[in-house]
């Protein structure tokens, strides 16, 4: 098949979506498939210093298609950000590839606004959709404005397959848009078993203990309670470092917090780390901590598990499908610092729990959470729906005729589309 992949965030953006579009592109060009991937980029101080940015690199096994998104760069307090005029490019971007060779399917990363443009994409050129989604869209876009609430329901209700990793995702967003669950296809997220290996002894741990976050440095992913646990375990006079990786909107507010709580020297921030390179950071921690508030499907909790790291995280959304508390992880509640200090403390002191937490992790990650396994079951769906009718019930939920103008400019992501 030739696939029209239409990526919300790409490298050099850290993101989950960054990896996850990475690996599924890779796993279906060596399953023999042809893909053109239109990512979206910003340029812009503020876009670079959440995500990382600039053009996405050239790939072997695909075409590589950076969009800048000239319409959330110019958001701020005054200007809000259109997202409208980015739409209109994407689709303007997919129908000159489509004009030199005829695409037999489009696949959209995250529901808006990509999903919206592969739904027109699809009925213009009578080929199947598909919509990922991964994160925010499923959370809370929707839920933010008029506008948004009926370009998720145009997606959500007309999309012919609908991507989502893991059932208590689908469970929310099933009940935040009253979407009956069987629209959804559960497929798993998955990770390189092949670039993340564990590098140590299983179970072992070094002095201080080295916990790790790894990620987008943001609140909802429970960085500061991160910081607030490993202050509780060292008022305990349990030897720990903390080492945080990753940028994000709350790097400054994670090492203000490290200062007010007087432990900077026993914090390390690493910054911004490549793809490339996250197997090194992996390798520099022995318990990995992810206090996250609600997931799609992490992408660094299954890094973690191949890397062969005894893991700490929450009861949460997107997390709770692939974790289970005393087989393979420990959990807590999202926001219970001190729940979270004392699973840590458990962790750094049985070598038994943690021995046992890893080698479990580890068959799991291998048997349902790698990419060959992953990339056969997409490729199920788009061979199922290849024969479909396509679905244009969508045009009378939302008109894509529409511009800045007509808008709900209430929306919190008109100010800052980067949370989007």
């Amino acid at each position: 098949m030739r696939i029209c992949f239409l990526s919300r965030r790409y490298f050099p953006a850290v993101s989950g979506m960054s990896v996850y579009a990475r690996n599924m592109t890779k796993a279906l060009a060596e399953r023999g498939h042809e893909i053109v991937m239109i990512s979206q980029y910003r340029e812009d101080e503020k876009g670079v210093g959440i995500y990382g940015g600039g053009p996405p690199p050239a790939e072997t096994w695909m075409n590589v298609q950076g969009l800048r998104s000239l319409g959330e760069e110019q958001a701020d307090d005054e200007t809000p950000a259109d997202f409208e005029k980015d739409l209109r490019e994407m689709i303007a971007t997919a129908e000159k590839h489509h004009a030199d060779t005829p695409f037999d399917i489009v696949h959209a990363q995250y529901c808006y606004p990509n999903g919206l443009a592969a739904l027109a994409l699809s009925n213009k050129w009578q080929v199947p959709n598909v919509v990922s989604i991964q994160g925010g869209d499923g959370h809370w876009v929707g839920l933010c404005c008029g506008t948004h609430k009926q370009a998720m329901d145009a997606v959500l209700h007309h999309a012919m397959a609908l991507i989502i990793g893991c059932t208590s995702f689908a469970n929310e967003v099933s009940e935040n848009h009253q979407i009956p669950l069987e629209r959804f296809t559960i497929i798993p997220g998955a990770t390189n078993t092949q670039q993340f290996k564990p590098t140590q002894a299983l179970g072992s741990i070094k002095k201080p203990v080295r916990l790790l976050y790894h990620g987008r440095v943001d609140q909802r992913k429970g960085v500061l309670d991160f910081i607030e646990a490993g202050k509780i375990l060292l008022d305990q006079n349990i030897d720990v470092k903390l080492i945080i990786s990753g940028i994000g909107p709350d790097l400054e507010a994670a090492k203000n917090r490290a200062k007010s709580l007087k432990i900077a020297d026993k914090t390390e921030f690493l910054g911004m780390i490549s793809y490339k390179d996250a197997p090194e950071v992996y390798a520099q921690g022995d318990i990995f901590v992810s206090p996250t508030y609600a997931e799609g499907f992490s992408n660094t909790i299954l890094e973690a598990m191949a890397s062969g790291l005894p893991i700490v995280s929450t009861d949460s959304v997107g997390v709770k499908d692939c974790l289970t508390h005393y087989e393979n992880a420990l959990l807590t509640k999202p926001s219970a610092i001190s729940a979270l200090a004392e699973a840590l403390k458990e962790l750094i002191y049985n070598e038994k729990l943690r021995r046992k937490l890893v080698e479990k992790a580890l068959r799991e990650v291998e048997t349902k959470y790698s990419w060959p396994v992953v990339a056969e079951q997409l490729e199920a769906v788009y061979l199922n729906i290849s024969n479909e009718k396509i679905d244009s019930g969508w045009q009378s939920k939302y008109n894509m005729k529409n511009t800045l103008a007509d808008a709900d400019l209430s929306c919190r992501f008109r100010k800052d589309p980067h949370l989007l």
